[in-house]
């Protein structure tokens, strides 16, 4: 079932979504090299904390850490530990914070000192989808229209689009109805309405879309090899234009 989400509800929503946004970006600023992916999480658990938030991947269905730290051809869901960052590398960050009784869901790519042009264009590819999508993120128009838009977007740029995995509803839990592929024909899936909140969160390859999930049960990585990145917001569905609700300045 969908949650529509009061002006009440969406007040403390906000205040999850802020901290959850604040948390990616202090992680975003440590990505350098010689600095470790577990420092990067012990940072954002220590930030969530001190605001009076609860970290939202910490224990969920076992996820040992706070934030996903996803490196290179690391996909999603990548477990902070002794890596070492270095130069050249691309670092997903996926973060969420429980506040007041409400999560928020978002996560960007962050580049470690210089890279690619490659690289560089992958995530910047990987950010302009999710901005291609919001535009269909509005009422009236359907789930998949968001989902086309995104998949048109990246393969327009000669990237693919992750399948196995995609963006969801957001609230009281952390993955509500409905999903929210990045992928697919238009005007399929739910219809928008004002008071839904959704992370769109395009995940994209350099190469093919294929990805496959390693033996720890969460880190997935692409299937070639390639890099891969990633970009997301908790997004809500106004009478107007879509509400960001995970926003800080330059992500």
């Amino acid at each position: 079932m969908i949650t529509i989400k009061n002006e009440h509800e969406l007040e403390s929503m906000r205040q999850a979504c802020k901290i959850t946004a604040a948390a990616r970006a202090l992680a975003g600023e440590m990505v350098r090299p010689g600095v470790s992916t577990k420092a990067i999480d012990k940072a954002v658990y220590d930030y969530i904390v001190a605001q009076g938030a609860k970290p939202s991947f910490l224990g969920y269905n076992g996820f040992p850490a706070s934030a996903c730290i996803s490196v290179n051809a690391t996909v999603i869901h990548g477990i902070p530990g002794g890596y070492i960052l270095k130069e050249g590398d691309i670092v997903s960050i996926d973060v969420g914070a429980y506040y007041k009784g409400f999560h928020g869901d978002c996560a960007a790519t962050f580049p470690c000192g210089a890279i690619s042009t490659e690289a560089q264009k992958l995530i910047d590819v990987t950010k302009q989808s999710f901005f291609d999508g919001l535009r269909f993120a509005t009422q009236g128009h359907r789930v998949s229209d968001i989902s086309h838009a995104i998949q048109t977007y990246v393969e327009s740029n000669g990237f693919s689009v992750v399948r196995s995995f995609v963006g969801h509803g957001v609230g009281r839990q952390l993955h509500e109805e409905p999903e929210v592929p990045n992928f697919g024909k238009p005007g399929h899936g739910p219809r928008l309405i004002r008071g839904m909140t959704l992370a769109i969160e395009p995940m994209v390859n350099a190469g093919v879309y294929d990805v496959k999930v390693c033996k720890d049960g969460w880190t997935t990585v692409t299937a070639d090899g390639k890099l891969s990145a990633h970009y997301e917001n908790t997004v809500l569905i106004t009478d107007g234009e879509p509400e960001i609700l995970t926003v800080t300045e330059g992500l």
